[in-house]
This record gives structure tokens, C-alpha cells and sequence, in this order.
């Protein structure tokens, strides 16, 4: 057993992201998802309505996004606000516990963003070892 399955047993916690028939494996999908780490972490800076945060995600498709928006607000990540108004006026918005998961994605994206420089040069070493 690894470190982590064990603190995750001596915690004794109803859910284990390593089984596979867990819960918990397909909120982490979708929250560590390309379209859904970057959409929390767009929520994060407040509420958008879609377009906006269409525009802010940039590369994600209309269908995609509308998807990731109903999986993350499904898992209580993301709260839709419908206003009936003509034409229809809709905002999203991270819950609660979608700002806490955000809070954690952001640390994690500013980590990668910060150390950029050393990933391109692990990369390009890389690339010349297996041309080699």
C-alpha cells in the first residue's frame, strides 16, 4: 500500500479516489479536467455569465464548456443563476465548496506557471536524448 492510500485509511475517510468504483473519481475528473480546472479557476475571479467565460477559457468550445458548467454545478461546484429576463440572463458562480476547490487549483496552476522555465528545459533535454 502506498503513503497516501494509508493516511487516506488512518483517516478513515468514507471515500478513496483510488478505487474504482468510487464517487469521488469523477468529481476529481472533473475538476482536474483541461475545461474544468481552468473554468474554476475563471469562477474564481467572480461571476461570468457564459460568454464571458467563454472568452476567459480561451480554446473551449461552446458544447464543451456547456458540459463542464453541468458536470462542476452536478457536483455542487457551481451555482447557475437563471434570471428570467428577455432575453434570458444567465450567471455562474463557484459555490462555497467550488471556491475551496479553486483556491487549491490555483495554488497548483501558479506552482506550474512559476516554474515554466525549468519545464521547457526539462523538455528540450529530453527531445535531445530521444533524437539521439
Amino acid at each position: 500500500m502506498n503513503g497516501i492510500q494509508e493516511r487516506a485509511e488512518e483517516q478513515d475517510l468514507p471515500y478513496n479516489v483510488f478505487a474504482k468504483a468510487c464517487p469521488s473519481r469523477g468529481t476529481l475528473e472533473h475538476v482536474t479536467g483541461r475545461w474544468g480546472g481552468l473554468t474554476l479557476g475563471a469562477l474564481y475571479e467572480g461571476s461570468m455569465r457564459f460568454n464571458e467565460l467563454r472568452r476567459r477559457v480561451d480554446g473551449v468550445s461552446e458544447k464543451m464548456l456547456s458540459q463542464t458548467l453541468h458536470a462542476l454545478e452536478r457536483d455542487g461546484l457551481v451555482h447557475r443563476d437563471a434570471q428570467p429576463t428577455n432575453p434570458p440572463r444567465v450567471d455562474y458562480e463557484l459555490t462555497p465548496l467550488g471556491r475551496e476547490v479553486a483556491e487549491r487549483l490555483l495554488a497548483l496552476i501558479h506552482c506550474v506557471e512559476g516554474r515554466m522555465d525549468e519545464v521547457l528545459t526539462a523538455r528540450e533535454e529530453y527531445d535531445a536524448r530521444q533524437s539521439s
